[in-house]
């Protein structure tokens, strides 16, 4: 795995609808890229909200291909609150080491799997997924050490002649670093979603709410979308 690379070609983006995802796509075609958008839908809550979001920035950035796969599968497993109605998503607790029970089984080695077929398929160079250190602190599958390791079976399972670049430009980094640097790369965050629970407006009170606003609060910068709360996460 690898978190640079200045090589010019095509690259898949894993993009979720969320600011962590687009701010990644910008970076890839900062770097130069041509880009291959996979989305996929895997019985999540705020799964309509996310797609549409996908789709509003793969129009704006004149991607090559967008391909979006429904990955039910992850939802008929369940024990996640994201996928099961019998678990609720939890209030937000951002001093909390224990894995969140929004974690969804493995999910990522599931969609790295779809998106090297996608790449392999396509000649793309790279793989670029927004992961980042505050994603590893709770899911275990955002790990620097896991995405190590999946550039490995990339490397083994792939043809001969592929070679794929996994990308995670900002695993070393926080949310607040992400923002930053997505408001340098006028990312439109207005089409992007994170909450876990609504899909409008954004509940505010859910980990995935907190630390996006805690994000803007932090680099001076008010976010975009509409909130049913703003709680001041931001210290300062």
């Amino acid at each position: 795995m690898t978190d640079h690379t200045d090589d010019e070609g095509s690259a898949v983006v894993l993009v979720s609808g969320g600011m962590d995802s687009a701010t990644a796509a910008f970076e890839a075609k900062q770097r130069g890229y041509d880009l291959y958008f996979l989305h996929t839908t895997y019985g999540q809550e705020t799964a309509d909200k996310e797609s549409e979001c996908a789709q509003q920035l793969a129009g704006c950035m004149d991607v090559t291909d967008f391909l979006h796969i429904e990955t039910d599968h992850l939802a008929r497993i369940g024990a996640s609150s994201l996928t099961d109605d019998s678990i609720d998503v939890k209030e937000v607790n951002l001093d909390s080491d224990e894995v969140p029970s929004s974690y969804v089984p493995f999910r990522n080695a599931n969609l790295l799997s779809m998106a090297t077929s996608y790449a392999e398929a396509n000649d793309c160079e790279a793989i670029f997924i927004g992961a980042h250190s505050e994603d590893y602190s709770g899911y275990p599958d955002c790990r620097p050490e896991f995405f190590d390791a999946f550039h490995q079976v990339i490397e083994v399972g792939t043809k001969p002649a592929t070679s794929i670049e996994l990308v995670a430009p900002f695993v070393d980094w926080n949310k607040t670093e992400i923002a930053e640097r997505g408001l340098d790369l006028d990312v439109p965050y207005e089409l992007t979603w994170s909450c876990y629970r609504e899909e409008a407006p954004a509940c505010g009170t859910c980990d995935a709410c907190a630390y996006r606003l805690k994000a803007f609060q932090e680099a001076g910068v008010e976010d975009p979308i509409e909130y049913a709360e703003r709680p001041t996460y931001c210290e300062s």
